[in-house]
């Protein structure tokens, strides 16, 4: 046996010795996994493309820049009985990089992928980095195009596979493929990795609930899970401004945020323009004391993606003062969905996050600013829960709080074994010595901050049941730290907090958990724009909020008041909300 390990260790040594040799369509597929691999999968090898690239130079707020030289590849199967044909793609180190790792990677909105964005990141630490098309057609097909077979009718196939069925997939045949492709199949341990963020959070967990045993370590960003109460909710700011018949400019908006910033920076102990204490914000900053403040925005011109071909969004000038109406407008969507009956349906963004789903629309025939629907949540409703082939809804004419709920609970029951995503059982992924990093922005003005820390006590409630809170905690952080980071936006940094820091080194701080034992006690982050960019700063893993002391020395603190803002009932529904 010893020599047959050593034959192997030889063999897998001269297998492929330099990216020019081992990048070949000849060798990828002499590395695919025999067909039966997984039940019901056979792989087209006409399908194989392989193409070296060299000083490339990878740009992502996800990862330190780096130059890289990898193997592009990618090959398609297909599952009996059916006729999808799903893409894979994989970026291989160079043999003499490689360090016996593979990164999962997911996408973000409906898409299933972000390859070029993500992919990158792992090679750089010497990890095969993978990606899938989710069997949607190509790269650049999204599930939202392919999800109606027509008006009426789901494509189910389509909604599990981007459910979880095709990141699982990708991993189970990366990890054979990636063996093979550098000749260690049966000589050393390859450690594998998943990291995404927003959908590619939802898809990390995804992994965690069902695919648990095939990963090490997860890196999972502000996920889009609890997928029928977040997509819907995306409405809430527009039925608010509708219910109060208010629509505050942008301008007025932008005045209540940078005031609201302003006044809650300093109640971390240090003033840098970065709300890392939204619980404090909360406890002791009243919203109404922006009322009067003068406000002026120039007249502008944009254009952008998300308008549409041609399409240029024209504001006028704005200047005022700050209403009561915008103020009531603003605190009502921060207090969070409640029903008639004023119990909890859902929750909000954090106080000093932007209010991106509140954004009105100027009218230049009435000179006055109106709705503007928000095209996430409007999406959400016309094509996944009413089955029509549209972009948004028209109109929310008749639209409640009441009408929010049933379309939060409608989505949950549908689509509760595919997109909801929050198990919170999670013993195959503990069991098998995972680890996991959960990190989310603490003005994420996109999916609630609160999501994360709600999932993270569910899981803690469900893993360690009879367990005090300090003690389901303890037990919780020696496999999972969730961190929330000061300042930050959705998945990225925040123009209007330019000093917040950012964790571009999740990959390297899992890798060492996993592979060497060191754990994460602070999540190590660096400030990526602004006056102070460099600056590396920690950021504290929950239940410890950061606090700077009068000698301006760091620490993360146990506050109980705080830690209490973050707790949510959710006494509208009758089936638990996870």
């Amino acid at each position: 046996m010893q020599r047959t390990i050593a034959l192997l260790s030889w063999v897998g040594a001269c297998y492929a010795t330099s990216l020019s040799s081992s990048c070949t369509v000849s060798h990828v597929r002499s590395s695919l996994p025999e067909d039966g691999y997984i039940l019901g999968v056979t792989f087209d090898h006409s399908s194989v493309t392989a193409n070296a690239v060299y000083n490339s130079t990878n740009v992502s707020v996800f990862f330190p820049q780096a130059t890289i030289d990898y193997c592009n590849v990618t090959f398609s199967y297909t599952h009996a009985g059916s006729d999808d044909t799903v893409i894979l793609g994989y970026y291989m180190p160079a043999p003499e990089k490689y360090r016996n790792r593979f990164l999962a990677t997911g996408g973000g909105a409906y898409a299933i992928q972000s390859g070029s964005m993500s992919a990158p990141g792992g090679v750089m630490y010497g990890a095969a980095s993978g990606f899938t098309d989710g069997g949607f057609g190509s790269f650049n097909t999204d599930f939202d195009e392919v999800f109606l077979l027509g008006n009426g009718t789901i494509n189910w196939p389509a909604v599990y596979m981007f459910g979880y069925q095709a990141i699982e997939e990708m991993t189970v045949i990366g990890k054979q493929f990636t063996k093979s492709f550098y000749g260690t199949t049966n000589s050393s341990r390859l450690y594998t990795y998943y990291q995404g963020c927003s959908e590619g959070g939802r898809e990390g967990w995804s992994q965690a609930q069902r695919a648990g045993s095939e990963y090490d370590g997860l890196i999972i960003g502000a996920p889009a899970i609890r997928y029928g109460q977040q997509q819907a909710n995306h409405l809430y700011s527009n039925v608010v401004e509708q219910t109060l018949d208010y629509y505050p400019s942008p301008c007025e908006l932008e005045k209540i945020v940078n005031e609201t910033i302003a006044a809650c920076d300093p109640l971390d102990g240090r003033t840098d323009g970065v709300v890392s204490r939204s619980d404090l914000c909360q406890l002791h900053f009243n919203m109404t004391s922006i009322i009067g403040r003068s406000y002026y925005c120039a007249a502008s011109t944009s254009t952008g993606l998300g308008l549409g071909f041609g399409k240029r969004d024209t504001q006028p000038a704005q200047n005022g003062t700050v209403s009561a109406e915008a103020v009531a407008v603003a605190q009502k969507i921060v207090d969070g969905l409640h029903d008639s009956e004023g119990r909890q349906v859902y929750i909000s963004y954090q106080m000093g996050a932007g209010f991106s789903d509140a954004q009105t629309t100027y009218n230049s025939t009435t000179g006055t600013w109106e709705l503007d629907i928000a095209g996430s949540g409007g999406e959400w409703v016309a094509r996944f829960l009413e089955l029509r082939d549209e972009d948004n809804l028209s109109t929310l004419d008749g639209v409640t709080y009441d009408t929010l709920k049933g379309w939060m609970t409608q989505g949950m029951e549908r689509y509760m074994d595919s997109l909801q995503t929050t198990l919170p059982d999670l013993t195959p992924f503990y069991e098998n010595g995972g680890k996991i990093i959960h990190f989310h922005g603490e003005q994420d003005s996109s999916i609630p901050t609160g999501s994360s820390v709600h999932y993270y006590n569910s899981v803690r409630k469900m893993m360690y049941p009879g367990k005090s809170y300090n003690e389901s905690t303890s037990a919780l952080k020696e496999w999972y730290r969730l961190y929330l980071v000061p300042g930050a936006a959705h998945c990225a940094t925040n123009e209007l907090q330019p000093n917040g820091p950012f964790p571009q080194t999740n990959f390297a701080v899992m890798a060492q958990w996993v592979e060497e034992g060191i754990v994460p006690e602070t999540l190590n982050a660096t400030i990526l724009q602004g006056e102070y960019e460099g600056t590396n700063e920690q950021i504290c893993a929950w239940p410890l909020r950061p606090l700077w002391a009068d000698n301006n020395t760091f620490m993360c603190e146990y506050n109980q008041a705080s830690i209490d803002t973050f707790e949510y009932s959710f006494d509208a529904y009758k089936l638990p909300l996870y």
